[in-house]
Parts: structure tokens; sequence; C-alpha cells
């Protein structure tokens, strides 16, 4: 399954960073070849219709291709329900700088959404009218063999429009078994022989799924990891001083309690390593 993000949205707050924010979006979308919702939470005005006229001539898109949206109420709830209505497959959206702090993290209106959105989610760091290539590309390739298909797919059609990109791909070594068959009485060497054995068949999934998605010219790398998986992977990520980690949405079950996020995503979004990219294909199959 080919991953295509028809609609792209990006909510304008009219701040220092919206133009960056739109150039940025505006990379996306002609990636993707998508329509561009542009969505503004707040009275309209004739000064916010014309810098609103403003962002949408410098896009360079057509004018059939971008619809603008004025809202009022609470941001996220609004933002939200924009998305619903025309069927926003990716929202874009900035994720705030603690102050005083190096590391970023999510702030309300954003965590909100991450809670609570049906679409895909990618979160900018650092928004910059000079955009920066996206030479890293970590994968968070955990999950069932489709869904890992699916962000490997989205991950190499990315790649592939950038210049000498790598690609890592990140598994996770499931250390708990090793430890209960330890914990049978299994010796040292049949120990690391089974560690090296999983090892073996954690690279051969990845491997399979990969040859079956095209990737001319793009470099991959695959990494397994031990230990809480999303703090190794923010870890990981950090280490290869990663331009885009791409994450699984968590099951939609878990958005209905208020420890969504006392998993292992929290520890990537309380400290993003790098821009974030959420994948969630749950409204297009259900």
């Amino acid at each position: 399954m080919k991953v295509h993000f028809k609609v792209i949205g990006l909510a304008i707050s009219f701040s220092p960073t919206t133009t960056a924010m739109v150039k940025e979006t505006v990379r996306l979308v002609s990636w993707f070849q998508s329509d561009l919702v542009l969505i503004h939470v707040g009275p309209k005005s004739s000064e916010k219709t014309e810098a609103m006229q403003r962002l949408k001539d410098g896009t360079g898109i057509e004018a059939d291709k971008i619809k603008v949206f004025w809202v009022e109420g609470k941001p996220a709830e609004q933002i939200l329900k924009v998305c619903n209505q025309v069927g926003v497959d990716l929202l874009v959206a900035g994720a705030l700088k603690k102050e005083n702090l190096v590391n970023h993290y999510l702030g309300t209106v954003a965590r909100k959404i991450m809670h609570k959105a049906k679409c895909s989610i990618w979160m900018i760091t650092e928004p910059s009218t000079e955009l920066r290539p996206l030479k890293n590309i970590v994968v968070d390739a955990e999950g069932s063999i489709s869904s890992m298909n699916n962000i490997l797919t989205l991950a190499c059609t990315i790649a592939a429009n950038e210049q000498d990109a790598w690609v890592h791909v990140v598994r996770e070594l499931k250390m708990l078994g090793l430890a209960l068959s330890a914990r049978e009485q299994c010796t040292e060497s049949e120990y690391d022989e089974l560690q090296r054995s999983m090892v073996r068949e954690e690279t051969t999934l990845v491997q399979n799924e990969l040859d079956r998605i095209p990737h001319p010219n793009l470099k991959i790398n695959i990494k397994l990891l031990s230990g809480k998986s999303g703090f190794e992977l923010a870890q990981f990520a950090k280490r290869k001083t990663s331009d885009l980690l791409i994450i699984n949405a968590p099951q939609r079950k878990f958005w209905l309690i208020d420890r969504i996020f006392t998993h292992d995503h929290e520890y990537i979004f309380s400290d993003l390593p790098c821009n974030l990219l959420v994948l969630n294909l749950e409204k297009k199959n259900g």
C-alpha cells in the first residue's frame, strides 16, 4: 500500500514562525501532490484576510488547490473539527521549545491534537524559511507486517525526495524472551545463540519488507534496540542527529484514557529529538 496524503492541513496563527511553517508545509504538498487546507482559529479581520492572501500567494500553489477556514472556539477542538470535515490526511503543526532549555516538547494545543487526531501529524521543531534537507530519517518499524510496510513505504518515499538520505529502520529486540529463556537454565552459549537467532530473525523480517518496496539509491540501516523502546528510540534518533523520526500512532483504544502517553511514546513527545511524523491510517481503514 502506498501512503499518500491527498489533503494536508496547517493551522495559521499569524505568529513570527507562520511564514516558515507555510514554507515547510508547501514542501510536503509538493512531495505528495496534495491539496492544502489553511485553518485560522480566531476572529476574521481585514488585516488577517490580507495577511492570509499574501501567504496563499507566496505558496506558488494553484488557487483551487488551497482552501481557507476561519473558525472560532477552542483551538485544538476547532482545528480537529475542520480536519475531520474536509478529510485532512496530514496535519502540520509546530512544537514549542521549553523556556531556557534546548529540548522541545508538545505544547498544550499540540498535545491535545496528538491525543485526538484521526489523521497523521507532522510536528516541526524548528521551522525555517531556509528548508533543511532530511538527511537522516529514523523509522520505528514496530507493529504488524502491514503497519511496517506502510511506514517503510512512507519513509522511502520521503527519502527519495532528498539526496544522499539515510533511512534508519529500528526494531525492538524482545529481551524479555531472552531473559525467560536464561531463567529456564539456558546455558551461556545457548543464550548467545538465541540472541543471535533473534537478531537474524528481526533483520530478515525488515529486509523482506524492504525488498517489496522500491528504494533505489537509498541508504538503509537496520538497527535493533533493547530496553524501554520509546526511550531508546529517542536516544538513537539523537545519536544519529536525525532530521525526522517516523512512528505509528498508538492503537485507537489507548487514546480513550488519560494514561495514553505514559507508554513508550511519552519519552519521545516530552523531549522531541527532531521533527516527528506520527502516521495514522486508521481513518482510512475504518
